[in-house]
């Protein structure tokens, strides 16, 4: 297991240094130097350059020429809170519909819960997000179009995470103001979360099929044990392994869609942040939003590929 954790370890490392390549060779078509280098070569300059970020030192940007960790610390809470509420609904809403749907394979709910699933997988993100900002905003007004929150409450920003933020400052609103951010938050969460929830719920019904056939799942039945203890105790830890491999190739799909989320509801996070710098080609704005995403998935992809190798029986090192 140690050295499969090594591995691991490895990967994650090459991974961020590659990603740190491409991020220098982005600040370098910047129109006035980020740092100043001490050699004229790009080699040992790339050296001087990793050293710059270890010391949050990543420039100015171009145009308001405020420093760009400073201002990539201000948007990033919001990014976070918002994958962070999509990952939970990808995850635990696409658990249930793949195991309703398995528990009723061929039957009408299996059948629905597919072609729903089928149907939010071909559908674009932008277009996913319109259509719900049309219904759910503008024609039965029960959610924000965008922002975090309304105008109507002033949260001073402490964490920066605005759902926290409503519960630990010191306002008079009571619990409107949370409720009023975490509505806020509901309708851009569904947006990001529909694609990775779609193809989770795929994924668990395929793979629970294929497990309930297996032999221990029958003697657990023989046995007495209620099917919904087999399926959530026996047949699903045994699927996990693979639907967290199938987790990890989602978080790119989710870091694309987030910026696109953010464009659509004017959320105020790094995606929002790096598209406009792209278009205003700010470009330590944009090596800074590229290198914050980009770890982002390296990290969530670390943290899944060491669950499931310990997951895996057999790269666990025996008791005895």
């Amino acid at each position: 297991m140690l050295l499969s954790l090594f591995r691991i370890l490895i990967t994650a490392l090459v991974s961020f240094l590659g990603l740190t390549i491409l991020t220098f060779g982005i600040s370098q078509q910047a129109t006035t130097p980020l740092h100043d280098y001490q050699s004229t070569h790009w080699f040992p300059q790339y050296f001087e350059y990793l050293g710059y970020l270890l010391t949050a030192n990543w420039g100015n940007s171009d145009l308001s020429g405020n420093d760009v960790f400073t201002e990539l610390l201000k948007h990033f809470p919001a990014s976070i809170e918002l994958l962070s509420f999509s990952l939970i609904l990808a995850i635990f809403v696409g658990l249930f519909f793949g195991i309703m749907a398995a528990k009723n394979r061929g039957g009408w709910l299996d059948k629905g819960l597919m072609s729903a699933t089928l149907v939010g997988y071909s559908m674009p993100v932008f277009w996913w997000g319109l259509l719900l900002v049309l219904f759910f905003s503008l024609y039965l007004g029960i959610s924000p179009v965008a922002g975090r929150i309304d105008y109507a409450y002033y949260i001073q920003p402490i964490t920066r995470f605005m759902l926290i933020d409503t519960l630990i400052s010191n306002h008079n609103y009571g619990s409107a103001a949370f409720f009023n951010a975490l509505n806020h938050l509901v309708l851009p969460a569904v947006t990001l979360s529909w694609i990775p929830m779609a193809i989770m719920a795929r994924m668990t019904r395929s793979s629970l099929v294929n497990i309930l056939k297996f032999e221990y799942i029958r003697t657990a039945r023989s046995k007495g044990l209620p099917e919904n203890r087999i399926i959530w105790i026996h047949a699903l830890r045994n699927a996990m392994q693979s639907l967290l491999t199938i987790g990890g190739l989602q978080i790119s799909i989710l870091m694309t869609g987030l910026i696109i989320a953010e464009y659509i509801f004017a959320w105020p996070g790094v995606g929002s942040w790096l598209l406009s710098s792209v278009s205003r080609q700010d470009y330590p704005s944009i090596q800074a939003g590229i290198l914050a995403l980009s770890s982002l998935v390296i990290l969530f992809n670390l943290m899944l590929e060491i669950m499931a190798n310990y997951l895996d029986p057999r790269k666990r090192r025996p008791l005895s």
